[in-house]
C-alpha cells in the first residue's frame, strides 16, 4: 500500500508521461526520475500560494532543465494552479498553456522561461541576489518581510554548460545562502552515458565554488530528500547543491537509457510502467481523490504562510510607514516621469564619448531610481557603468547597488534576467559591445520574457582602434536589431544619450544602449525628438534632393557632409536614426515626414554591417559601412581605411544623384 507521498509522486509521473504520449512529443525521462524530488519540495518546503501566484514573498522554483516541462505542468495542476487537465492534454499544441518548454507570462506559476540549459541556474542566482539585496534594505528587527528561498532543478546537461559554472562561482563568492540547487543526477544525456563527455566530480567542483554539498543516494527516498532540503535551508552562509541520484525513466522499460530522454514511451510501455509501479487506475490523466484531499490540506497550511506575512506587513506598515511606502514604490517599478521630463534631465550638451555621457546620465538617474542595481563584467572603468557613491553588493554588504559580475558575460546577462524576474528592482549590465556575442542567449531570453533589462554596450565600432578586429563590433548591431522585442539605441552625442536612457527606462522590454569609445561632438540640433527613434536633425529648404541617414558616431560625418552639399546647391536632409525599432513604431504620417517616399536619393552611413539599412535606402540608394572585419590601428586611420569619411560620402552621394537622373 502506497503512502500519500508516494501516491502523489506517481500521480505526477503518470500525468506527465500521458501528456507527452498524447502530444507524441516530449521528454518522459526526467519526470519519471525527478518526480519524488519536486513532489517533496512542493509538499514539504515550497512557500507559495496558487491563488496568489505573484505573492512577493513566495519561494521561487525554477526548472532549469526546461525539457522536463511536463513535470512542471503536472505539479502546477495538482497543486492548485490555474492549469486544467485539458491544458495537460493539450501539451505542446498550438496556443496551449503548456508549451514544449516553460514560458514566463504564458503559463501561471512559471517563474522563468527555460530550455537553453544552464540559464535557469544563472536566473536563480539573480533571484537570490535580489532577495538578499531587498532583505538588507527593507527587513527590520522582527520584520523579515523579504525572506524566501530560490530552488532550482537541474540536470547533468545544465552543469555541462559553461554558464552554470560562471553563475555558480559568483553565487559561492557572494554567499547566497537561500539558493538551493537540486541536481537530478541520472548520468544520462541524449547521446548516452555522461561518461562519454562528463567525468568530473561535480561535488568537488561545487565545494571549490564555496557551496555546501549534500548527497541523496536514492532519488526515490522521499525522507532523505526532505532531510537534505531541510539541512540546506539551515545554511544561510552558502548556497547548497543537493546531488540526488536518480534513474532516468524510472519504472519504465527504458529506465537508465538515453532512449528515455526525449521520446514518448508509447502506450504499451506506459502500461508496463504503471504495472511496475503498482498504479491501479485504468483511467488516463487520473488524479486520485486521496491526492486531491492531501494537496488541499497542504494548500490550507501554505495559505497560512501568506496570511501570517500579510499580518506582518500590516504591522510593518504601521511601525515603519516611510520604509513601507518606499517598498511599495520599488515593487511598482514605475519610471520617475517627473525626472524624465525635467529640464535638468535633458539639459546636456557636452562633447564626450557617449560612454562617458552615459555615465553622467546614469548617475543622474540613480538618485531618482533608488532601486536601480547593476554592474559590469569586470569593465566598469571602461564601460563607465558604476553608480558613484553606491557600495558594491558582496557577501559582507548586501545593500550595495553596484555588482561585480566578474568576467562572466553570459552569466551576467542571465543573472540580470533573474533580478528583473524577481521584482522590486530595475537592473542593468555593461560590457564591450563585441562581447554581446557571449551574452546573446540571455539577451534573447530577456526579449522573449519581455523583461526591461538594460544592456550598456560600449566600444561600439572600429572606433575601438588599436585593440583590433577581435574587439571591433561589425555584425553585432545587425544581430541585435534582428531580435524580436529588443530595442537597440545608438546615440550620436550627449543629448541622444539622454534620449537613449529615457527610452530604456520607459520601455517594457530589453534595451541595448550602444556607446562610443571616442569623443563625439555635441550637435546643437539634437533634442528630445530623438525618443521617436529617427528624426530630421538638419534640414534643407524645400524638398530634399538627397537624404543622409546615420546612427552614432557617423551622424557627425553626414551632418558635416550635408553642410558642404547644401553649399553646392544639393538640398540635403540629415536624419539621425537613434533606434530603428522605435522609429518603426511611429505612425506612417510621421515616418513619411522624415523619409518621404518621393526622395529616392538616399545614403546610409554606419560603421557596421550594411544589411539593416537597405530597408531605408531602397534599391536606388547606397549604404556605406563595413562588411569585413576591422583592423588594428588608431581609430582615425581605420575610418579612412574603410572609407567612412566625408570625402567618400560626398562622392557616393553625387554618383547616386547622377545615376538616378538617368
Amino acid at each position: 500500500m502506497k503512502n500519500i507521498n508516494e501516491l502523489t509522486t506517481d500521480t505526477l509521473r503518470f500525468l506527465s508521461i500521458e501528456a507527452i504520449q498524447k502530444a507524441n512529443s516530449g521528454h518522459p525521462g526526467l519526470p519519471l526520475g525527478a518526480a519524488p524530488t519536486t513532489c517533496t519540495l512542493w509538499s514539504k518546503h515550497l512557500k507559495h500560494n496558487p491563488k496568489n501566484p505573484n505573492w512577493e514573498n513566495r519561494d521561487r522554483f525554477i526548472l532549469s532543465a526546461g525539457h522536463g516541462s511536463a513535470l512542471l505542468y503536472s505539479m502546477l495542476h495538482v497543486f492548485g494552479y490555474d492549469l486544467s487537465i485539458e491544458d495537460l492534454k493539450n501539451f505542446r499544441q498550438i496556443d496551449s498553456k503548456t508549451a514544449g518548454h516553460p514560458e514566463y507570462k504564458h503559463t501561471v506559476g512559471v517563474e522563468v522561461t527555460t530550455g537553453p540549459l544552464g540559464q535557469g541556474i544563472a536566473n536563480a542566482v539573480g533571484m537570490a541576489i535580489a532577495e538578499k539585496h531587498l532583505g538588507a534594505k527593507f527587513n527590520k528587527d522582527g520584520y523579515d518581510i523579504v525572506d524566501h528561498n530560490t530552488y532550482v532543478l537541474c540536470g547533468d546537461g545544465c552543469l555541462m554548460e559553461g554558464i552554470s559554472g560562471e553563475a555558480s562561482s559568483l553565487a559561492g563568492t557572494l554567499g547566497l545562502g537561500k539558493l538551493i540547487l537540486l541536481y537530478d543526477s541520472n548520468k544520462i544525456t541524449i547521446e548516452g552515458s555522461t561518461d562519454i563527455a562528463f567525468r568530473e566530480d561535480v561535488k568537488k567542483r561545487y565545494k571549490a565554488y564555496n557551496w555546501e554539498v549534500i548527497t541523496v543516494d536514492d532519488g526515490n527516498d522521499i525522507e532523505e530528500i526532505n532531510k537534505a532540503i531541510t539541512e540546506a535551508k539551515s545554511n544561510l552562509n552558502q548556497p547548497t547543491l543537493i546531488e540526488i541520484k536518480t534513474e532516468i525513466g524510472f519504472g519504465s522499460p527504458k529506465v537508465g537509457t538515453a532512449g528515455a530522454h526525449g521520446s514518448p514511451l508509447n502506450l504499451e510501455d506506459i502500461q508496463l510502467t504503471k504495472d511496475k509501479l503498482g498504479w491501479e487506475s485504468k483511467e488516463s490523466f487520473h488524479v486520485p481523490n486521496e491526492v486531491k484531499s492531501h494537496v488541499e490540506k497542504l494548500l490550507i497550511e501554505q495559505n497560512k504562510e501568506e496570511q501570517k506575512w500579510n499580518e506582518l506587513m500590516e504591522s510593518y506598515k504601521k511601525n515603519h510607514k516611510e520604509t513601507y511606502d518606499e517598498l511599495v514604490k520599488w515593487y511598482a517599478n514605475e519610471p520617475c516621469k517627473t525626472m524624465l521630463d525635467s529640464d535638468e534631465f535633458w539639459n546636456f550638451k557636452e562633447t564626450l564619448a557617449t560612454r562617458i555621457a552615459s555615465e553622467k546620465v546614469l548617475n543622474r538617474i540613480c538618485s531618482f531610481v533608488p532601486n536601480l542595481i547593476g554592474g559590469s563584467a569586470d569593465l566598469a572603468p571602461s564601460t563607465k557603468s558604476e553608480m558613484a557613491g553606491k557600495e558594491y553588493f558582496s557577501k559582507e554588504d548586501s545593500r550595495g547597488s553596484n555588482i561585480h559580475f566578474g568576467i562572466r558575460e553570459h552569466a551576467m546577462g542571465a543573472i540580470s534576467n533573474g533580478i528583473a524576474l524577481h521584482g522590486g528592482l530595475r537592473t542593468y549590465n555593461a560590457g564591450f559591445f563585441v562581447f554581446a556575442d557571449y551574452m546573446k542567449p540571455a539577451m534573447r531570453l530577456s526579449a522573449l520574457m519581455d523583461l526591461p533589462v538594460i544592456n550598456i554596450l560600449t566600444h561600439d565600432s572600429i572606433g575601438v582602434g588599436e585593440d583590433g578586429p577581435t574587439h571591433q563590433p561589425v555584425e553585432q548591431l545587425t544581430m541585435l536589431r534582428s531580435m524580436p522585442n529588443y530595442t537597440v539605441v545608438r546615440p550620436c552625442d550627449s543629448t541622444e544619450t539622454v534620449a537613449s536612457w529615457y527610452l530604456a527606462l520607459t520601455r517594457k522590454s530589453p534595451t541595448g544602449i550602444v556607446l562610443s569609445r571616442q569623443n563625439l561632438t555635441s550637435l546643437k540640433e539634437t533634442s528630445k525628438e530623438a525618443i521617436k527613434g529617427g528624426y530630421v536633425l538638419k534640414d534643407c529648404n524645400g524638398t530634399p534632393d538627397l537624404i543622409l541617414i546615420a546612427s552614432g558616431s557617423e551622424v557627425e560625418l553626414i551632418y558635416n557632409v550635408a553642410t558642404k552639399l547644401n553649399d553646392e546647391g544639393i538640398k540635403t536632409r540629415v536624419v539621425s536614426m537613434l533606434s530603428m525599432e522605435v522609429y518603426e513604431e511611429q505612425d506612417e504620417q510621421y515616418k513619411e515626414s522624415v523619409l518621404p517616399k518621393s526622395v529616392i536619393n538616399r545614403v546610409a552611413v554606419e560603421a557596421g554591417a550594411t544589411l539593416p539599412w537597405y530597408k531605408y535606402v531602397g534599391l536606388s540608394g547606397k549604404v556605406i559601412g563595413i562588411d569585413t572585419f576591422g583592423a588594428s590601428a588608431p581609430a582615425n586611420e581605420l575610418f579612412k581605411k574603410f572609407e567612412i569619411t566625408e570625402e567618400n560620402i560626398i562622392e557616393v552621394s553625387r554618383k547616386i544623384i547622377k545615376n538616378n537622373k538617368k
